[in-house]
This record gives C-alpha cells, sequence and structure tokens, in this order.
C-alpha cells in the first residue's frame, strides 16, 4: 500500500519573531505536527505516511503545482499573514481539494483564505485570550477521526474560541468545546467539497504546547487517515460534453 502523502504547512511567523512562541516550538509548529506521523505513540508503522512541510516564505509558499500533485492531505496553520498567501496559490490548493485531496485546517486557520473560500462564508468567531480551561467532548466515537480518544478531555490552558463560528452547518460534528469563562464552540467540523474532506479542528494557539499533546497528535493522525482520497486525485475537469445513456426515441 502506498504511503499518504501529507503536507504540513505554516505561516512561520510567530516562531521567528516572538520569543514565547519560539520557546514552545522552538522547530516551528509545521516541525512539531509533522514529527506526531513518526511517533510511535501515534503510528504504529511510520511507513504509512510520507510526510513534507512548507511555510508562507518559500518560493509559491511553498506549494508549486508539482508539491500539491504529490500531496493527498494538506494540514494548514497561519494566524498573522493570512492575506500574503497569494491568489493563484488558493485557486491551486481549491482545484486539488475539489479533485479529492484532504484539508486538514488547525486553529486560527478559520480564517484563512483557503478555509474561507471552501466555506463561502466569513468563518468569523468569538475569541479571548484568558488562560482559560477548555474541556472537549468526542461526541462521535463511532467516526474515524475519533478512534482512540476518550469521550472526554482538557487543556489546562487554550485560546477561547466561541460561538456564533460564520460557518455552514458541519456536515459530520465530531467534537464540542467548553471554555471555563462559559463559552461553548464547535471545535472539529467535517465537510465535503465534491471528492474532498476537510476537517477544522481548534485547539493550537501558538503560545500553548497543544501540538506535543497526544490525543491532539493522534486526531491530527486520524484526520490525516480520514482526508485522504481513496483514489488518485482527480485533475481539473472541464465540464465535457456528455454523451447519452440511453437512444432517445424520434418523435
Amino acid at each position: 500500500m502506498k504511503p499518504i502523502r501529507v503536507t504540513v504547512w505554516n505561516e512561520y511567523r510567530h516562531e521567528k519573531s516572538d520569543e514565547a512562541v519560539r520557546k514552545v516550538y522552538p522547530q516551528g509548529i509545521h516541525q512539531t505536527i509533522a514529527s506526531a506521523f513518526s511517533d510511535p505513540l501515534q503510528v504504529a508503522d511510520p511507513a504509512d505516511f510520507a510526510v513534507r512541510t512548507a511555510t508562507l516564505d518559500e518560493p509559491e509558499h511553498g506549494l508549486t503545482q508539482k508539491v500539491l500533485d504529490e500531496t493527498d492531505v494538506l494540514i494548514w496553520w497561519g494566524h498573522m499573514a493570512h492575506q500574503e498567501v497569494s491568489n493563484e496559490v488558493v485557486d491551486r490548493i481549491q482545484i486539488r481539494i475539489l479533485g479529492g485531496m484532504g484539508l486538514i485546517v488547525l486553529h486560527s486557520a478559520h480564517y484563512s483564505r483557503i478555509f474561507q473560500r471552501m466555506m463561502g462564508t466569513s468563518c468569523r468567531l468569538r475569541w479571548r485570550e484568558a488562560d482559560e480551561k477548555c474541556r472537549i467532548f468526542n461526541i462521535r466515537p463511532d467516526h474515524p477521526i475519533t478512534q482512540g480518544i476518550p469521550d472526554t478531555f482538557e487543556l489546562p490552558a487554550e485560546e477561547m474560541y466561541g460561538e456564533r463560528f460564520g460557518i455552514p452547518d458541519p456536515e459530520e460534528l465530531i467534537f464540542l468545546e467548553w471554555f471555563q469563562g462559559g463559552d461553548v464552540f464547535r471545535g472539529g467540523c467535517c465537510f465535503r467539497r465534491e471528492k474532498g474532506k476537510i476537517f477544522y479542528f481548534q485547539p493550537g494557539h501558538e503560545t500553548y504546547p497543544q501540538y506535543y499533546n497526544p490525543i491532539i497528535r493522534q486526531i491530527i493522525v486520524n484526520a490525516a487517515r480520514w482526508a485522504a482520497p481513496l483514489s488518485p486525485v482527480a485533475p481539473e475537469m472541464d465540464s465535457p460534453n456528455a454523451p447519452l445513456f440511453e437512444v432517445m426515441p424520434k418523435h
């Protein structure tokens, strides 16, 4: 069986400009997420995945056509530079998603241009930075993304994201979140866009070590398995003129 080809994309700006973030993620958020796919706590056989990383300041943001053609699942983390992602790259990613490539959107990437494009909405939400405890409820223990995940678990501190969340109704709601300040949030949402699967997952503020948490890492690995296409990603289709399935009677 061929490995699932995963590309982990990160702005990689906070880690270079903010000492507090650099202390948490000295190699960058992307490298920490990528390491989950070779961690024996999350992956029994590292050969199941082939993982690469890409960042905003690389040529074409590291997402050339060749890189995307060799990607089954794209994981996206962004926060402070959403508008610096070019239209050309967003268009390129959208075409791949519609053809079957999976997309996993993490934390503040709810405001990324590609997620807004795929949702067709503002993706706005309530937020607050107050070191609040976050309790996460697994409401779909039968789902592929929640395999091996407890019914509920807590993060001792996380940036609060709260409702209302300006997204379409999820096709599958996987996780609900409660924050110490009283807010609730749809923290794990699944969507399908033509042949592509999309998963939004809330935890992951840059000053908290969530991407070292074995439960969070397992969810991301599970999501990559779920989002991977079952068949090769289809190229852009040109809406061909369809032949008749049956001969129509002459009048």
